[in-house]
Order: structure tokens, then sequence, then C-alpha cells
């Protein structure tokens, strides 16, 4: 076993882990001592402690990272499950195909993104990845192997996709991609100044636009509460099917010494993004990187939050309630002592989740950025969460390092449907968190 420093991406909470590497989609998986218990780890692109192994062992999977085929003119393509989506953009782009489901971020690995179901700004349109998998192989701990597709080990299926990493190593998948004419998002921005003008716009644009989503200003209260910029788009008819070069990140290197997300500096950011994007300038083409993964220029901007790291708070609740829980929360967080950060709004569609754990459902889904602020930012938190379980909705697990077992098994009811299929061998920071399990 080797010790390497593995942490979520919001830093928080911290775990003392060791790793181990899984290399080749044909090798069993690692042995553990007994009653050690272990957990596959992509690129630990997920929050809170979902993909944390607190006192136990990471197998390391990014190196599965090879393609097995690609089928051109089906836009089929097969690869091992510790391929990033930025590796098969740059791959699938240039012949007419795109993933179907992208995240605000390329650099998760498929895996990964089974394992959350992760939703993209096109749910209300394409659902989750899970809809667009045909079939992947699920490694258990005692070396079994299960094909698993919607038709085929369709129990297993439903357990792996939004499974969190519990029933096994995803060795491989096969993903069936949409096919687009360009590279470019033909895209619109629309300055609004309420949550009600929020609501109109979505409904307008759920019928014309394939992906939308928008920004929050979290500290505007009173009259401004819930203004922000509305984005939506759809893939260019036609132009180049060009990818862009990897771009010189901006990275910070350590973390800084001071926490740089404080209220003043968040307020002028605000203040400067609303004027930027305040004035429509119609359909303008931009390519695809930019839209769906504007913060991936920026290396490890997680940092900003400073040592104590960040937690984003991400729900979904039903559209008859949004309005009044998006608008008290946005109110609670605007006058609470950590100052939120980036935050967004996005209208789920109707499409039912393949996972039995998959997140989306009907409704709306907001995610706040806040700096960890210790027990203050915790009471705010549960606050919310009382607000979310009352009108029958979800916190994303992907994005948790905090909630309860009562707000975890509020939103999940079908989670003792799992444990059959959880591997013995397998556990998380997260699973024994919100399910009072001790391995």
């Amino acid at each position: 076993m080797r010790r390497r420093a593995y942490e979520s991406w919001g830093r928080f909470p911290r775990a003392m882990q060791k790793s181990m590497a899984v290399r080749w989609r044909g090798d069993d998986m690692p042995s553990m001592p007994d009653e050690t218990r272990a957990l596959p780890f992509g690129n630990g692109r997920s929050y809170g402690d979902v993909c944390l192994n607190d006192g136990g062992v990471l197998l390391d999977c990014r190196g599965l990272d090879r393609f097995i085929n690609f089928d051109r003119e089906k836009g089929i393509i097969r690869c091992e499950g510790g391929v990033l989506l930025l590796d098969i953009l740059r791959l699938v782009v240039p012949d007419g195909w795109f993933l179907p489901v992208v995240p605000g971020t390329q650099w998760v690995t498929i895996g990964g993104a089974i394992a959350n179901d992760i939703h993209g700004k096109n749910h209300h349109v394409a659902g989750t990845i899970g809809h667009h998998i045909r079939s992947f192989e699920l490694l258990r701990s005692d070396s079994t192997r299960r094909i698993c597709s919607p038709s085929s080990n369709a129990d297993w299926f439903r357990a792996t996709v939004g499974g969190l990493g519990l029933t096994g190593i995803i060795t491989w998948a096969e993903i069936q991609l949409k096919p687009i004419s360009g590279s470019d998002i033909v895209c619109e921005t629309i300055r609004f100044h309420s949550l009600d003008q929020f609501f109109e716009i979505a409904r307008e644009s759920d019928t014309a636009f394939e992906y939308t989503v928008a920004w929050i200003d979290a500290l505007a209260t009173g009259r401004k509460l819930g203004r922000g910029v509305f984005f939506r788009g759809n893939h260019a008819t036609t132009g180049s099917k060009r990818v862009l070069p990897e771009p010189e990140k901006i990275d910070l290197g350590c973390v800084p010494p001071i926490r740089m997300v404080t209220r003043p500096l968040v307020r002028l950011f605000n203040t400067l993004y609303a004027m930027k994007n305040g004035v429509s300038a119609g359909r303008v083409n931009t390519h695809y990187v930019p839209f769906f993964f504007p913060l991936d220029v920026v290396g490890s901007w997680n940092r900003l939050y400073g040592t104590q790291g960040m937690l984003q708070y991400q729900f979904v609740v039903p559209s008859e309630s949004a309005l009044n829980v998006v608008g008290e929360i946005l109110d609670r967080a605007a006058r609470s002592v950590a100052p939120p950060f980036l935050t967004v709004l996005k209208v789920f569609g109707d499409r039912s989740s393949p996972g039995l754990l998959s997140f989306p459902r009907p409704g709306i889904t907001m995610a706040i950025d806040f700096p960890n602020r210790g027990q203050p930012l915790m009471e705010l938190l549960e606050s919310f969460d009382a607000l979310v379980t009352s009108a029958g909705g979800a916190l994303y697990p992907a994005k948790d390092a905090r909630m309860s077992p009562e707000t975890f098994r509020a939103g999940f009811p079908s989670w003792e449907d799992m444990l059959r299929c959880v591997d013995p061998s397998i556990s998380s920071s997260f699973w024994r968190r919100v399910t009072g399990s001790s391995t």
C-alpha cells in the first residue's frame, strides 16, 4: 500500500487513508487485510466524503485510462472506468459526437460519473448519464464480474448507477454519444431581477433550448433577492469540430494563508459579474469548453476557500414548493456568517433517474458554495435541511459532507434496497455516516 494526499474537492472533511492502485481491467480487485474496507476512487471531484474512506483504503482507479473501442458511425464508445470526460471529448468531438450529459467540470472519470449519476444543464432533455450507459462491467471483491445493462443484470445496473462506488469497481463502460454538427454552442444570456422572473424564463427556455442554467447573486436581499443571470444554449448546426488546445491554467499552487472568499470580495465579484452579463448581446457562438466548464481554467480554485476548505450545499425540491424554499434559503444564506459564493439554479426535467440512489428528480435544484466556518455554518445548513425535507426534497450525496442519517433516509427512501448489492469489502466515510454502519 502507498500513501498519497487524497482529498475531496471541498477539502473537508479530512481523512486518513491508504491507497492501492488498480491499473488493468483484467486484474482482480486487490485483497484487503482482514476487516479493512476499500473504496474505488476516481479523480476526487466530489465535494464531500462520498469519495473518502477514513481509516480504510482507496482503490485508485485512474490507471484504468484506456480506450477500448470507438464506433465512429454509431457514436458508441467503450473505455475503462478511469478515463476522464476531458479525454473522451477530445477524442469524439472531431468526429461529430459529444457526451450526452456533462457536469460542470471535465476532470471527472467515467466511473465516477456513473457512480454519482451526474446531471448537466440539459437534464430536462437528456436526463442523467445513467440514461445513456449501454453497459458496464462490475468487478466485485470476490473476483466475480457482472456485465450490467438496463436489460441484463438490471438490478445491479440500478444499484451501481448513482451507487456511490459501493457495489464494486466499474472496469469499463460503454456509452451512447450524441451527434453534433460543430463544437460551438449558440448561447444567450438574460439578466433577471427576481425568482419569479427566473421561473418565467426557465419555462420559456426549456422548450427551445437544450442547455439552461442560472447564476444567482446569493448576497442579494430584499427587493433584489433572487436576481441573477440566465444562460441558455444549443449546439451549433454548422461550423468546425475543433478541440481547443489545453489552456494555460491559473493555478494557485498552494493554499493561501488567508481565506480569499470574504463578503466584500464576493460582493465585488457579484457586482462585476452581473454588469458583465447585464446586457444581452443576442445569440452568440462560443466553444463548448467555456460554456460548460468555465472554472476548469483555474487550477485548484477550491483553495481560494482557505485551509478549512469549503462545503457545497445542493438540494432539489418539488416545483410547487420551490419558490418559497429557494427564496428562504437564499435569504438565510445572504445574512449568514459564511458568505455564499458560487450559486447556480436549474430546473430538472420529469425523466425518472435510473439509479436507486440517483439524485435528480422533477423539481428545482440549487447549489451554493460556502467557506467552512465551523459550527455556525453547520447550524445554518441544518436549518436548510429542515426546509428541504419538509418540502419532500433531497440533498446531493456527491456534494455532501455533513447531512444526518435522517435527512439522507428522507431523501432516498430506496436506500435499504441498496444493501444487498453493496460489496461486503467496500465502504466509504459517507456511507458509514448516513447509514450508521460501522463498516
